[in-house]
């Protein structure tokens, strides 16, 4: 039994798919189900079920499951002392955080790690989409927040950090807005949505809640979109937490669209296995950790 054959039975089980767990992964399908049935035929146990579409875990295969998150969880947290132990202070460190995440409770940290290591440069890069995890895939971010779409699970250690709700909203005035039934898509497909551009250069290109066909304007971050709401020229998802004070006075409401119902955004603290780390980048993943 190895790591990585826990790993490639973790990704079946959250993708849901032999498939989805091969681009999880980026492996061929034939070689996440070959790992899978090697780790089966070592452990005698027959883990999943295949009699459906989608494999499901048997009985005996959920317990094994269960325990096998812990001990992934385990090996994580040695690789970390084991990073810790041989770990100097770095010159510099980089927070790569997906624009939807209030930086205040980050913010404090980078505040008291500064404190304590004044000769450490923090870098924070703010980023929408794929942004983070392709800084943090080519080695340009030490520490990323953010969901783990597009994330390859075997190649990062990454904890439950917090979740966002992201709500489709627009001016009270604008049409849609005028009624509370439900707005197919194609009924939504005449008014503008209002969309912020991925930062990433394509690699790790993630696109959410996009309409399809509709007409579409693209702005470079959060604030912009909001403005553009406010200013009654069309429609798009914000993060609850930003627009608090407008949706209690009103001045932006929810809009009820097909397949587009609030919805919670998991967030991760993320890090490379294979990346050395430092004192302080050390020191902040704890922090990280002690703030959720």
């Amino acid at each position: 039994m190895t790591y990585e054959q826990l790993v490639v039975l973790h990704a079946i089980v959250t993708e849901g798919t032999f498939r989805g767990a091969a681009e999880k992964l980026n492996k061929s399908q034939s070689a996440v189900s070959h790992m899978l049935k090697k780790l089966e035929t070592e452990i005698d146990i027959v883990l999943l079920s295949r009699e459906e579409y989608r494999p499901t875990l048997t009985p005996a295969g959920d317990v094994f499951y269960r325990q096998a998150m812990r001990v992934m969880q385990q090996m994580q947290q040695l690789g970390s002392i084991a990073k810790n132990l041989s770990s100097t202070q770095e010159a510099e460190v980089f927070l790569a955080v997906t624009a939807t995440y209030p930086l205040k409770d980050l913010l404090k940290i980078i505040g008291e790690v500064t404190a304590e290591y004044p000769a450490t440069h923090i870098k924070l890069s703010g980023e929408a989409m794929g942004g983070s995890v392709e800084r943090l895939m080519n080695d340009q971010a030490d520490i990323i927040i953010a969901s783990m779409d597009g994330v390859p699970a075997d190649q990062v250690e990454a904890i439950p950090f917090a979740q966002v709700t992201i709500m489709p909203v627009a001016h009270p005035d604008f049409e849609p807005a005028q009624s509370s039934h439900l707005k197919t898509i194609s009924e939504m497909q005449s008014y503008t949505q209002i969309v912020v551009a991925d930062s990433s250069s394509g690699a790790f290109s993630q696109s959410r809640d996009l309409l399809p066909g509709g007409l579409r304007w693209t702005v470079s971050d959060f604030m912009a979109k909001k403005e553009i709401l406010l200013a009654n020229m069309g429609w798009g998802g914000i993060p609850t937490h930003m627009i608090e004070d407008e949706l209690a006075s009103g001045e932006l409401v929810p809009l009820n669209v097909e397949g587009y119902q609030p919805r919670q955004s998991h967030l991760f603290q993320i890090r490379k296995r294979d990346k050395d780390i430092g004192i302080v980048a050390q020191n902040i993943w704890e922090k990280l950790q002690e703030c959720h």
